[in-house]
């Protein structure tokens, strides 16, 4: 009678076994596949400098908006985006509609020089950048704008960068009274402001730390004001 309890035991431990397998099987591959195909297409969504300049153009003829509008806790600027420089313009559209400058700040303020936008030390704005992805754009330099008082342009990166390639996520307005004709060929100017120059003229006069950094937080948000 014992063999038989036993062999009736080591049956019933060896079913628990396979359905606890089978179990296992069913349940934990899918949300493990799930997360793997959620993140597959995240990738497929990363730009970077070999995919940026393709889907830049596609965009450009899909959103052919040229009007932007910063709102900050003095004011509002309103831009208009040059059409020429259609790479940047379509850069700086693709990431207003993706919400990437929402809560960035005018990070760098130099005064009768510039204001710069677009970052923050906010762990949020750096998800974002991952998220979107990691490129540069090449310069835009031909089309005969200057950085005039008024102009907005992008910084080259801050990696070593003999060609001037441009930071995509940030940009600088020039509120020099007679400009920054130094910057003229180095980098991109793309648009100009149209409204609130007043605006930018008070945050460039704000006191700043050692980094150039307004010492009271300047946040911006930025949203389209025409469909074109």
């Amino acid at each position: 009678m014992n063999k038989y309890l036993i062999l009736i035991l080591i049956i019933l431990t060896g079913c628990k076994e396979k359905k606890l397998k089978k179990s296992n099987e069913i349940l934990i591959p899918p949300k493990i596949l799930k997360q793997s195909q959620k993140s597959n297409l995240i990738k497929e969504k990363f730009l970077n400098d070999k995919n940026v300049i393709p889907f830049l153009n596609e965009y450009a003829k899909k959103n052919k908006e040229n009007k932007i509008k910063i709102l900050t806790k003095y004011g509002e600027i309103e831009i208009k985006l040059y059409e020429e420089t259609k790479y940047h313009r379509a850069n700086f559209i693709f990431l207003v509609k993706e919400k990437y400058f929402d809560n960035t700040l005018f990070h760098r303020v130099v005064k009768d020089f510039i204001i710069q936008g677009g970052n923050s030390d906010n762990p949020k704005i750096s998800t974002k950048r991952r998220r979107i992805g990691k490129y540069l754009l090449p310069p835009d330099t031909k089309k005969g704008f200057k950085h005039k008082r008024g102009t907005i342009s992008m910084p080259s990166s801050e990696i070593e960068n003999p060609h001037k390639l441009a930071s995509p996520y940030e940009f600088f307005i020039v509120v020099a009274k007679n400009g920054a004709p130094h910057l003229n060929g180095n980098y991109t100017a793309f648009g100009e402001v149209t409204k609130g120059m007043d605006v930018a003229d008070k945050i460039a006069n704000l006191k700043v730390d050692k980094r150039e950094m307004p010492i009271n937080n300047v946040f911006i948000n930025i949203e389209i004001i025409n469909n074109k």
